[in-house]
């Protein structure tokens, strides 16, 4: 029944630094469009996106509890996990694990973690061998 993945809603707490972070640290890019008649932002990587829901927005039909920080993902990176904590480092990010070895959905991964402004658990990989 499920083929693949589309999209995934981030709710935060504060739209600047969540933006900030996303585009700047993670290497996202912003959006805008207009969705059921209301401004939306997303942010996108690759062919996949982050909707963001900043405080006050009515999306209508929404999680039911949606909450800053209660997510927790892992992304694929597209350089060699040395470069990324590179550019972590260099961008003030405190790693707060990794890395580490773990066990992806598809292969074995090596790990860094970090939280987002809001306290999401954020997670860089590549494959492991």
């Amino acid at each position: 029944m499920i083929k693949d993945f589309d999209h995934v809603v981030l709710t935060t707490a504060n739209l600047e630094k969540c933006l900030d972070f996303y585009v700047r640290v993670i290497g996202m890019r912003v959006e805008r469009f207009t969705s059921a008649g209301k401004e939306r932002i997303a942010l996108r990587f690759g062919d996949r996106k982050f909707n963001v829901h900043p405080p006050g927005f009515d999306a209508g039909l929404k999680a039911d509890k949606p909450t800053p920080g209660s997510l927790d993902f892992c992304f694929l990176a597209d350089r060699p996990i040395g470069d990324v904590i590179a550019h972590l480092r260099a961008c003030g990010v405190q790693i707060i694990a990794g890395p580490d070895k773990r066990q992806g959905a598809r292969f074995a991964l090596r790990s860094v973690y970090m939280r987002d402004p809001d306290g999401n658990l954020v997670e860089i990989s590549e494959p492991y061998e």
